[in-house]
């Protein structure tokens, strides 16, 4: 009796360590897999030998790793949906929206704000009619409305993070054309919402409650405006406070990433996606915000440094310090992105599944469905004004990770087939895919 105890005993922290060690090797492979993911990523970028943008090399280097069990090597089938790396995904493209946001500027986005709504509004109401009474029900006969609904609805969606990141890897996120597709990206977000909505509604109770409708437009203009106008009025005191304990660019760094993750939380509770609530912080933590961290030192260093020198030679050095100060939060959060950013753009790759290709029939819909999705997107550049058209209406066009999430709440719902839902998938992929190259390709031709 007393060995069997004995054995009792032992045996039971032995399964601990069993079950510990497991999970201990669980995440150390997972460590491995966020080293070739971030290697990978960087190998992606060979693609900017032929002049195109490293997120293109991102999204195919996702693509490859997520079909490799197509030759045998079924090894990372199940890494898209593993809670760490959809967490750094999501966190990925939280920061590359707030990334761009910083680079961006409130009055600027402010001055092309009615163009913007135009192009949104047009972007979203054309997809939605194409998709819902024409396209939807001449490639996919004999659906229920209902799913000729969500069709709609997903084609409406813009993936905000993929533009972003072709404009901000060629440089040209402070360009008219950039600035407008921002801005339209984020109201579509907020009809792309309102529309989800309403389609859901729809779908479950068979009505449209107009309350519910207006508290939810509500809630995305209350966001928005208070982000921005109450955030810049309370950030510099906010900053202030936190400069008392530290002026080092830790405290920084610290007080800045903080502010976008609340944000993003903030927007989540507003039933608005996490990377609007990012952009806005981004948009109003201007540098000056952060002028008592290191302000007293640094004009202290440039007294002494220009001692005896004239007038025009300290005009000048002013000059290029101040505009240091103004990149300086930028570049203190650039190496985050470089490493969380990938995660996003590659994670998005591995969710593209090579097989749904294989069906010559769903193929030749999902394709037909894509140009009206990409048709729909560029009749919105039309309302842009005098800037490159063409330019505005491409950028409005991947789907991404927006459509996806569409796309699956309406086969959560029970109208999306998983049929349709592969036609959909494959629509998603290919608006993704061609809008890097052709946007890089428009860019440069339009540079002079």
């Amino acid at each position: 009796m007393n060995r069997a105890f004995a054995l009792c005993l032992l045996f039971v922290p032995l399964a601990a360590i069993a079950s510990g060690g497991a999970d201990a090797a669980h995440h150390a492979t997972l460590l491995l897999w966020i080293a070739v993911i971030l290697i990978a990523a960087k190998l992606g970028s060979l693609v900017e030998r032929v002049k195109q943008p490293a997120v293109l090399g991102e999204l195919l280097v996702g693509i490859l790793l997520g079909n490799l069990g197509l030759i045998g090597i079924d090894v990372a089938a199940e890494l898209p949906s593993e809670p760490i790396i959809a967490f750094l995904a999501e966190l990925g493209v939280v920061v590359l929206l707030f990334q761009i946001g910083l680079e961006s500027n409130v009055q600027q986005m402010l001055a092309v704000g009615a163009r913007a709504t135009a192009v949104a509004v047009v972007g979203v109401a054309v997809p939605f009619v194409l998709g819902t009474m024409i396209v939807g029900p001449w490639l996919l006969p004999g659906l229920d409305a209902k799913a000729y609904l969500f069709i709609g609805a997903t084609l409406t969606a813009t993936s905000v993070g993929i533009t972003g990141r072709v404009f901000r890897d060629l440089g040209c996120l402070q360009s008219p054309e950039a600035r407008i597709v921002l801005g339209a990206a984020v109201i579509d977000d907020v009809l792309g919402l309102v529309i989800l909505a309403v389609v859901s509604a729809i779908v479950t109770t068979g009505s449209l409650d107009p309350t519910g409708l207006a508290w939810i437009i509500a809630k995305a203009i209350l966001f928005l405006t208070g982000a921005i106008v109450l955030g810049q009025l309370a950030a510099p005191w906010f900053s202030r406070g936190f400069a008392r304990i530290n002026t080092g660019i830790g405290m920084k760094l610290t007080v800045a990433l903080v502010t976008g993750l609340v944000f993003a939380w903030l927007a989540s509770l507003m039933d608005l996606a996490p990377i609007v609530g990012a952009f806005a912080a981004g948009l109003m933590l201007d540098d000056v915000i952060f002028r008592d961290y290191d302000r007293p030192q640094l004009e202290a260093d440039i007294d002494r440094a220009l001692a005896g020198a004239d007038a025009d030679t300290r005009t000048r050095v002013g000059a290029a310090v101040q505009a240091h100060r103004h990149r300086h939060l930028e570049e203190l959060i650039a190496p985050i992105g470089h490493f969380l950013v990938p995660f996003f753009f590659v994670v998005t790759g591995m969710h593209v599944k090579l097989d749904l290709l294989a069906d010559p029939h769903a193929l030749a819909i999902a394709v037909a469905l894509a140009v009206a999705a990409i048709a729909g997107k560029i009749v919105a550049g039309l309302v842009a004004g005098p800037v490159n058209r063409w330019l505005v209406g491409w950028g409005m066009v991947p789907r991404g990770e927006v459509g996806l999430i569409f796309a699956a709440t309406g086969m959560g719902l029970g109208v999306v087939t998983a049929s349709t839902f592969s036609v959909i998938v494959i629509m998603v992929v290919v608006t993704t895919l061609v809008t890097p190259p052709i946007l890089a390709w428009l860019i440069r031709r339009q540079a002079p």
